[in-house]
C-alpha cells in the first residue's frame, strides 16, 4: 500500500535507476569481449536488481526484499572471488582477456 504521492514518485525514480543499471550492465556484457569488463557488467546488473528490490521493499513496508538483497550481495561476492580466480587462470594460459580466444573449447 503506497504511503503517499511522494513515496510513489520516489519508487518510480528508484525503479528507473535500477532498470538503467541493469540495462547498462546487459548492454556492456553483450557488446564487450574483455573478460574483466564482462565481469564488471554482471556486477552492475546485480546492483540494479538490488536497488529495485530495496525500493519495492521500502514501498510495501516489508523487510523481505532487503533481506533478499543481503543474499544477492553474498552471491555477488562469491561470484567476484570465483570470476577473479578464473580470469587470472585464463590470462596465464593465453596471455589475453579476449572472450573470443576461449570460444573454441576442446572436449
Amino acid at each position: 500500500m503506497p504511503l503517499n504521492a511522494i513515496d510513489s514518485l520516489a519508487l518510480s525514480h528508484f525503479l528507473l535507476t535500477g532498470a538503467v543499471l541493469f540495462c547498462l550492465g546487459l548492454i556492456g556484457f553483450i557488446s564487450r569481449r574483455n573478460l574483466i569488463i564482462m565481469f564488471l557488467c554482471t556486477e552492475m546488473m546485480f546492483q540494479g536488481v538490488a536497488v529495485s528490490l530495496v525500493a519495492f521493499s521500502r514501498f510495501h513496508l516489508n523487510d523481505t526484499g532487503q533481506t533478499f538483497v543481503i543474499f544477492v550481495l553474498t552471491i555477488a561476492a562469491a561470484e567476484a572471488a570465483l570470476a577473479l580466480g578464473l580470469v587470472v587462470l585464463l590470462f596465464r594460459r593465453k596471455k589475453t582477456l579476449d572472450a573470443l580466444a576461449w570460444s573454441d573449447l576442446k572436449g
